[in-house]
């Protein structure tokens, strides 16, 4: 027993240690570029998908590996590490930075929840829409880290309120009738607590270029006693948690900004394919947005369903009068609405700068009209999406958000500086620098399958699978991504799967955005456990859900997910991307020599 708790101890080190050595025959023996880069490769997957190593150190791996069995010179792998994804990410979390530090993501949250109304019905579908509105924009943790506190208040008001109805309905029947339903008086005698706790990380393997600090505070606010007065509650209470941790998820899939995989697979395709210039945010929004569209209504009418019902007649119900749930509701979000006051000087200059970066990122190069590019045509590819996101993102530490002033010998308050929109340390609080490594590794990575030749060797194996329908690969590929990502890191997992698909779409001649793009998609959908995503974790340490809950309202999300991703692939993006030729900007197969 002993041996085995030293073995359990240690596991992680001796996987390191074995990892290595198990796989030590295959470059040995082979002793061509190839096999030195599938065992870089093996070596690599097998720590991300483990975590025996973090997964940023896992990550530097390429750049110790490739140099020393001669793949690529250390200076060409370096490179590869910092890319124009980089520069974009910068841009982005400036603009996060900005929206969470003046709290207009609050205001834009509660806003669109107070336009939806007050139906429970309505009410979670409106707490995904905002939901999934701000994830479009910010992280996906710290969309749902922010959104949470909010929704418990909400689900933990209803409960109170519903008790006090019972208590006044008691005291009328014993006489003793009480005028007045104050939502913030004790429940059952008992007195509301408000506890504030730190969100505290599940461990497993989080996806998204998205982390949670040890700082972030979530507002938990429990009913003391009995804190379901009935399963309906309890049920209430899953569904507005699931609601949140799936929408914030969803969101993410509509830009290319939106979460840390679209950004890898847009480096990686223009990396591959510099011919292509049809990957950009406008195009990318077009053919994604629908697709989430439907997903988020669709995963709507399924939790719903799921742990309400779905009553139609109760959901569109018109002029009748406002149950005190209803009441409860509105009462706690206009309540939140009104402490933010008066929408600030900061707030309005960031919102400005929000719609300018986007705008501009959609101008650049639309596709059905001349963009802005266009004024660049001495230089075409020149300006990208990272262009939009560096200018925007400077701006934020150049315009001015509040002087900064001083108390002089005499008393006098005098004006010595500004304090810009942000500063570099608050930038420096919100960037992923373990994400921008992990990303660059996998960009390393894929480098030196090119360079080996492992990349075609791959894809000149897999060809035989030409003779399936494109429509079974597309399903079979999906399906595995779908799972892999469950247990793995989303950036690890299209990492790994990226380098694959492009040879194998190449070698059966087929255009490898119908491969590619369904999985990155698909990647994203980490709804069966509480570890398969941040989100997810942060709605499961509130209380409310079990794991088989998620498992079991996730199968339906991810079955639902991959449903209209196919849906999709055969029918409105066909024309967008010319899906059933293959491209000219693609490498012909003839080119390609089978060993």
């Amino acid at each position: 027993m002993k041996l085995l708790s030293y073995i359990f101890i240690y596991r992680r080190c001796l996987l390191v240690v074995f990892t290595l050595l198990i796989l030590l025959p295959l470059p040995l023996i082979v002793q061509t570029k190839e096999a030195e880069c599938a065992y870089t490769l093996f070596v690599v997957a097998i720590f991300w998908l483990t975590e025996a190593l973090p997964l940023s150190v896992t990550a530097l791996l390429p750049g110790l590996m490739f140099p020393l069995f001669g793949i690529m010179p250390s200076r060409t792998v370096a490179s590869s590490y910092f890319k124009d994804f980089h520069l974009l990410l910068i841009g982005v979390i400036c603009l996060a930075t900005s929206i969470e530090k003046w709290n207009l993501h609050k205001r834009i949250a509660l806003r669109m929840v107070m336009m939806v109304g007050v139906n429970l019905a309505w009410l979670t579908l409106g707490f995904m829409i905002s939901t999934a509105f701000l994830s479009m924009w910010l992280s996906n943790t710290s969309t749902a880290a922010m959104v949470m506190p909010i929704v418990e208040a909400v689900a933990q008001q209803i409960i109170s309120a519903e008790a006090e109805v019972e208590t006044t309905q008691i005291a009328c029947i014993d006489g003793n009738t009480n005028q007045g339903l104050e939502l913030d008086e004790s429940v059952n005698g008992h007195e509301t607590n408000e506890k504030i706790e730190k969100a505290k990380p599940l461990p497993g393997n989080w996806n998204d270029a998205e982390k949670i600090s040890s700082r972030t505070e979530l507002e938990k606010i429990s009913v003391t006693g009995s804190k379901y007065r009935t399963k309906k509650d309890h049920m209430m209470c899953k569904l507005m948690c699931l609601c949140i941790a799936y929408s914030s998820t969803i969101g993410g899939l509509t830009t290319i900004t939106g979460t840390s995989t679209n950004l890898i697979f847009a480096e990686y395709f223009n990396m591959r394919y510099p011919k292509c210039n049809c990957i950009n945010f406008g195009s990318w929004f077009i053919f994604s947005f629908p697709a989430a569209l439907i997903i988020l209504i669709l995963s709507w009418i399924w939790l719903q369903w799921l742990f309400l019902g779905f009553n139609l007649k109760e959901i569109f119900k018109c002029g009748k009068t406002k149950t005190v749930k209803e009441k409860a509701c509105a009462a706690v979000i206009k309540q939140e609405y009104e402490k933010l006051g008066p929408m600030r000087y900061q707030e309005i200059v960031t919102l400005v700068l929000f719609i300018v970066m986007a705008l501009l990122w959609f101008n650049r190069d639309p596709g059905f009209a001349s963009g802005w590019a266009e004024l660049f045509s001495e230089y075409p590819g020149f300006a990208t999406d990272s262009t939009v996101a560096l200018l925007v993102g400077l701006l934020f530490f150049i315009i001015p958000a509040k002087p900064l002033t001083k108390t002089t010998p005499t008393g006098e308050t005098v004006a010595f500086d500004y304090s810009p929109l942000i500063t570099w340390k608050e930038f420096q609080s919100f960037m992923p620098w373990d994400i921008a490594i992990l990303v660059g590794g996998g960009f390393a990575l894929a480098d030196g399958c090119e360079e080996s030749g492992l990349s075609q060797w791959i894809g000149n194996k897999l060809s035989p699978l030409g003779s399936l329908p494109v429509w079974l690969i597309i399903l079979i590929s999906s399906t595995i991504v779908t799972s892999l990502t469950e247990v793995a890191s989303n950036p690890a997992t299209i990492t790994i799967v990226l380098p694959i698909l492009s040879p194998l779409a190449e070698a059966i001649e087929v255009n490898p955005l119908y491969l590619l793009l369904p999985c990155t998609l698909c990647v994203s959908f980490a709804f069966l456990l509480p570890v398969a995503n941040p989100p997810n974790a942060i709605v499961y340490s509130y209380g409310h859900l079990k794991v088989i809950d998620m498992v079991k309202a996730g199968l339906g999300v991810n079955i639902v997910g991959v449903a209209v991703v196919m849906l999709g692939m055969f029918t409105w993006i066909v024309p967008m991307f010319d899906l059933h030729t293959y491209p000219a900007w693609a490498p012909p197969l003839n080119n390609q020599t089978i060993p």
